[in-house]
């Protein structure tokens, strides 16, 4: 024979279960990461590279990312987008991309959306990315529409 207290006690675990993700982060302890500017380190090609990519929030979420991207003068990246990842940019230096964004200028890149990040001044222009994903993905094209390319 079954207790009456038995589907109340069920009921009530149940409503706890679902309030856990909401608790975890005031029961479990957390920490602010913080990434210096002077720690980023280039994900992507060399300091020497016409489009430096620096890692600043890498695997610290399961949910976000960011990057900061430098584009020197006078050179654009390949055709690409970033799989199943939701983008957005700020620019916080310079003027450039595919669509032109100044300084001050916030973008927002749906997934699957091909673009092209293009800087045609003689000035550096520097983006802040942050993704929808734990760590960046970038899919290399061929082309506007094209097959996926080999990174460089």
């Amino acid at each position: 024979m079954v207790t009456p207290y038995i589907p109340t006690l069920i009921g009530i675990m149940s409503s706890l279960f679902s309030l856990l993700p909401d608790l975890l982060p005031m029961i479990m302890p957390s920490e602010v990461h913080i990434t210096k500017a002077s720690d980023l380190e280039a994900q992507r090609s060399g300091k020497d590279a016409a489009m430096i990519r620096q890692g600043a929030v890498i695997g610290k979420s399961d949910r976000m990312c960011a990057t900061v991207m430098i584009a020197k003068p006078h050179c654009s990246s390949a055709v690409h987008h970033h799989g199943e990842q939701e983008t957005i940019i700020f620019a916080a230096r310079g003027k450039g991309m595919q669509h032109e964004l100044s300084a001050g200028d916030f973008a927002f890149v749906p997934p699957w959306t091909e673009h092209q990040e293009i800087n045609e001044t003689d000035e550096d222009v520097v983006w802040v990315l942050i993704r929808s994903g734990p760590e960046p993905v970038v899919v290399w094209l061929t082309g506007w529409g094209g097959d996926e390319a080999k990174a460089d």
